[in-house]
């Protein structure tokens, strides 16, 4: 019996991913812990294995296919001495039934359309498998607003190559658009999408975007030819998501308190030059944001009312500081974390921290690395910004926000003198952080980062 091979959820809140290479061919035996596709998250690229044993009968899913469902089926093996040919079989069945209840309301309109010698469906001139298992691309309507029934395949090269599909004539069941005609109509050079209409006044783009339109309405307010569209990947829509929900739904309040660094500093060229060698290298070099991550996650320990997530019938009150630490990537930014920072040594905090950096611009983290924590770390200091306010990630009830080091005049004992000064603010959920909490909390760090020896005990 063929064994069906379905899209894995390689974490709890997954619900598509990208399927970016298979590492397979069609007609490869496979066994059970076999590496066999590529699939990509939203944070990160993770390798499938497979579970059972076989040959590939069939690859469902192209490679390079966006948004495929959990649980939607991207391959076949055929079992051990089972007809591989025969195995194959069973994958057309399950792409085209699944098509056609999507279109089962429209059905009976296009047969009544249909001329009689159209009635028995035409045979497709490639298997219903050959096209994606799920697509991003909105099903395209005619200029009287009737939907065109097209495969999620056909629709995505028509956008890619600029064509109206009002203008292309289907082959397949029904008058149905499919690759084929596509590629036909391309090669001929007909169907072309009509163009923008001319943009309206400067004036107007404001109010259009305000009010939520439409991604055509906003693109007519730009003119022809004077931009590019780049496609939203997996990771900047779940960003766009959360971020939208946490300012819709938490109530931030900020504080923000400046850190004398000059002790701190001279602490940490003292532990880096003391670091024994291994292997001919230093074992640790501390970075300014390895002790600022050991200042919060002792902060919360000392705070614990402030250690907490909301939820609407309880306070979750954490035992330990898992810190998440923000760091850049291409497209986006993704938070490892640091489990258990209190209790863990500055060296130790160092060598996770790159570790995770490492992995995570190569998009390898697990999501246990990267999902959950208690609190987390902004650090822009680095690009030079002084001090910005950064937005909470829930569960999180608290974000820090860091700018840069840097010298500034001080009043002491009524002299002015010179010395590093960092700006950092604390973004915090007002339903379970208040006010003079918030203000203990940070009054914590900046003890903690002005005394670090503190740390060290």
């Amino acid at each position: 019996m063929p064994i069906n091979i379905t899209m894995p959820a390689l974490s709890p809140t997954m619900e598509e991913g990208n399927l970016a290479k298979w590492l397979v061919k069609e007609g490869d035996k496979v066994a059970p812990g076999d590496v066999i596709a590529e699939i990509e998250t939203d944070k990160a690229t993770m390798e499938v294995e497979a579970v059972d044993e076989g040959t590939v009968a069939k690859l469902v899913v192209p490679a390079g296919t966006e948004a495929v469902k959990v649980n939607a089926l991207i391959a076949i093996l055929a079992a051990d001495g089972e007809d591989v040919a025969e195995a194959a079989k069973g994958g057309d069945a399950a792409p085209a039934k699944a098509e056609a209840k999507a279109e089962a309301p429209k059905q009976d309109a296009v047969k009544a359309e249909a001329p009689k010698e159209e009635a028995a469906p035409a045979k497709a001139e490639k298997p219903v498998a050959d096209q994606p298992a799920a697509s991003s691309t909105p099903a395209p309507v005619s200029k009287s607003g009737e939907r065109i029934f097209a495969s999620p395949l056909a629709r995505r090269l028509a956008k890619e190559a600029g064509l109206d599909l009002s203008g292309v004539s289907g082959s397949g069941p029904h008058g149905r658009i499919v690759k084929t005609d596509v590629e036909k109509a391309a090669a001929s050079g007909g169907a072309k999408a009509a163009p923008n209409a001319a943009a309206p006044s400067a004036g107007t783009l404001a109010p259009a975007l305000a009010k939520g339109q439409s991604d055509e309405a906003v693109l007519k307010l730009f003119e022809e030819g004077s931009y590019e569209l780049v496609p939203h990947d997996g990771m900047r829509k779940v960003i766009a998501k959360r971020l939208v929900e946490s300012k819709q739904t938490v109530p931030h309040f900020y504080v923000s308190v400046d850190c004398e660094l000059d002790t701190l500093l001279a602490l940490r060229a003292q532990l880096n030059a003391a670091a024994p060698e291994k292997d001919g290298k230093p074992a640790y070099k501390l970075s300014v944001n390895d002790m600022v991550i050991k200042a919060l996650a002792l902060a919360l320990r000392d705070v614990p009312d402030a250690n907490v997530s909301w939820t609407e019938s309880a306070m979750v009150k954490h035992k330990h500081s898992d810190v998440g630490v923000a760091v850049s990537i291409p497209g986006g930014l993704i938070t490892p974390i640091i489990r258990k920072a209190e209790q863990k040594s500055l060296s130790t905090i160092s060598n996770e921290m790159k570790d995770y950096g490492k992995r995570a611009k190569e998009r390898k983290l697990k999501p246990e690395e990267y999902q959950g924590g208690t609190t987390a770390v902004s650090n822009m200091g680095m690009m030079g910004v002084k001090s910005f306010s950064a937005v909470i990630n829930p569960p999180h009830a608290t974000i820090l926000a860091v700018g840069a080091g840097e010298e500034r005049a001080v009043v002491k004992n009524g002299e002015i003198k010179i010395a590093n000064v960092m700006t950092v603010t604390l973004s915090t959920d007002h339903r379970c952080v208040d006010g003079a909490l918030g203000a203990e909390l940070i009054g914590a760090f900046k003890r903690y980062i002005e005394n670090p020896m503190g740390m060290l005990v």
